[in-house]
């Protein structure tokens, strides 16, 4: 029990120092030197930085002392703690490490960019092992918790436009607000695309009635099983077969034409998944042990 609990503290601490490492290069690196706020807390920081020269780190620390307050109910002791160990060991990084590095001085927007994709790595990194960066992070989840019907990506989205925008007047120009804007619509991407996965898997949903055919061809040409499930038409009454296909993306395609070759009055869905566990795709277990 006692091994297991030190092997979790150590990948815990190893995804919290490459998270911290990504996430200081997208702030420190790129966005401090393009002159321009990325979202949350950081952002805000590293407008204090600008105008009076205060740590980035240090600040994004405050900050968050008086969120930390506010939300300790509702994130949760354990959510909590390893959020502060993440935070602080960004923190090191952001005033005592890269301070001490050459940062990115060419084009502003290929920075904005480039912060987008790092930030939104560091941050899939702290949520991979249950931790994050802080800052609006507890404000969401205590929305989430106060008042669950609202959008929290809505909340999300409109808190970091405000700080964004705070950098038009600090910065002195409005491109800075699209370089803002621009670095974390690339951070959103890239944590999707991290956390459930790059080459997303499709679903395929076909509505036949030659269902168990279709199925046989399907696992002759392309080699992928199929669930039928008996319907009927809401209609006509007449009896009807679902299909459902898991498959890559240059298979959905095969599957499609399978469907529409041997029944070409069958209704074909095709719908984009983040992530598929099981026999011909990823190993759950593997996956599980890895986080």
């Amino acid at each position: 029990m006692k091994q297991k609990w030190i092997r979790t503290l150590l990948v815990d601490l190893c995804f919290d120092i490459i998270g911290s490492i990504l996430y200081s290069v997208g702030i420190y690196t790129f966005a401090k030197t393009a002159g321009f706020a990325p979202g949350g807390l950081s952002g805000l920081a590293l407008i204090i930085n600008y105008l009076w020269g205060l740590p980035i780190g240090v600040m994004t620390l405050v900050l968050n002392i008086p969120l930390l307050l506010l939300s300790y109910r509702f994130v949760g002791r354990r959510f909590l703690l390893k959020t502060m160990r993440s935070m602080i060991i960004c923190t090191v990084f952001l005033d005592l490490v890269f301070p001490h590095f050459p940062v990115y001085t060419g084009t502003p927007f290929l920075a904005a960019l480039y912060s987008g994709v790092f930030l939104g790595a560091g941050l899939a990194f702290f949520y991979m092992r249950g931790s994050s960066s802080g800052g609006t992070d507890f404000l969401t989840m205590s929305i989430k918790v106060l008042r669950p019907h609202l959008s929290i990506g809505l909340v999300t989205m409109l808190i970091d436009v405000v700080i964004i925008l705070l950098g038009w007047p600090a910065f002195g120009n409005v491109d800075s607000v699209l370089y803002g804007l621009a670095a974390t619509a690339v951070t959103s991407v890239v944590i999707d695309k991290i956390m459930y996965g790059v080459g997303s898997s499709k679903v395929v949903v076909i509505i036949t009635s030659l269902g168990q055919e279709v199925a046989d061809k399907i696992a002759l040409e392309c080699g992928r099983g199929v669930t039928i499930a008996q319907a009927a038409g809401g209609y006509t009454g007449a009896p009807r077969q679902i299909l459902l296909c898991a498959c890559s993306k240059p298979e959905a395609y095969q599957v499609r034409s399978v469907a529409h070759e041997l029944d070409p009055a069958s209704f074909v869905m095709v719908a984009e998944t983040g992530e598929i566990y099981g026999e011909g795709f990823a190993d759950p277990k593997r996956k599980t042990a890895f986080l």
